[in-house]
């Protein structure tokens, strides 16, 4: 298969998801502003007046990045679990498998429309936030680089939970029991410097504590790990969750029974 046709179905995918997120913008896009909009406003404003600064910063203008990062993390992975779960469902999936197109261009269309979400989501959440607090930009290169890394990670996982997945139930065991408890305890809250060594050093296994701080580092310039460790964490797992993605499909895990 020449590359033309390729790109043309990959065009075809992410065309499909994106008027598909901007067609059901209610679902995809409002509730994620709107449940932040509830965490700056209880956490950042009402309990934050009363939280001393963290890093000279005061307390909602810390949590804010950790806050757009959450927000990107669930819409990333909640995309491709959910559209591949339902082409699994609608027996969609078939006529892309048996297509001419490369296993990876299929799932580089899944994953694009993950991207995209989470960076409309992103974007939102941070005009949002604007209302709340007052944003620096440090590095524009670090948030974008955070961004990418974390939401094409998320993608990838939520794509490996798709392929898995064998009722709607299943698709949000992961995000309930997994992903929730790990943002909540990756520093989006609070500085990992401020607890005890024992759970400082336990935090140091949550791979969302680099990505929180890689993009709280692009706003406020500070940050609980060293830049290059949260960026060598980010981009060895999105190339693991790649490999086994890859690796599923070649397979016909949880697509050809």
């Amino acid at each position: 298969m020449n590359r033309a046709p390729i790109l043309i179905g990959y065009y075809t995918m992410v065309r499909k998801d994106f008027m598909r997120i901007v067609r059901i913008w209610s679902q995809t896009l409002l509730p994620p502003v709107i449940t932040m909009s509830l965490y700056f406003a209880i956490f950042g404003t009402f309990i934050g007046s009363q939280v001393a600064a963290i890093n000279g910063f005061p307390y909602i203008q810390f949590i804010v990045p950790g806050l757009i990062m959450m927000s990107i993390i669930t819409s990333a992975y909640m995309n491709t679990v959910s559209t591949f779960y339902f082409a699994k469902w609608q027996r969609t999936i078939d006529e892309l498998l048996v297509s001419p197109m490369p296993n990876w261009t299929i799932i580089a269309g899944y994953v694009s429309g993950g991207l995209i979400r989470a960076f409309l989501v992103g974007v939102l959440v941070t005009a949002v936030s604007l209302f709340f607090t007052h944003l620096t930009l440090f590095s524009l290169s670090v948030v974008f680089g955070a961004v990418f890394l974390t939401a094409l990670f998320f993608s990838f996982l939520g794509l490996i939970n798709g392929i898995f997945a064998k009722s709607f139930d299943a698709i949000s065991i992961v995000p309930t029991f997994v992903l929730t408890p790990l943002t909540y305890l990756g520093g989006v809250f609070y500085s990992i410097d401020q607890l005890p060594e024992f759970f400082r050093t336990i935090s140091l296994a949550n791979p969302i504590l680099y990505m929180v701080n890689a993009f709280r580092y692009g706003f406020l310039g500070v940050s609980d790990v060293p830049l290059s460790l949260a960026f060598g964490v980010m981009g060895g797992l999105t190339l693991a969750a790649f490999i086994l993605t890859l690796y599923l499909f070649h397979r016909g895990a949880g697509l050809k029974q």
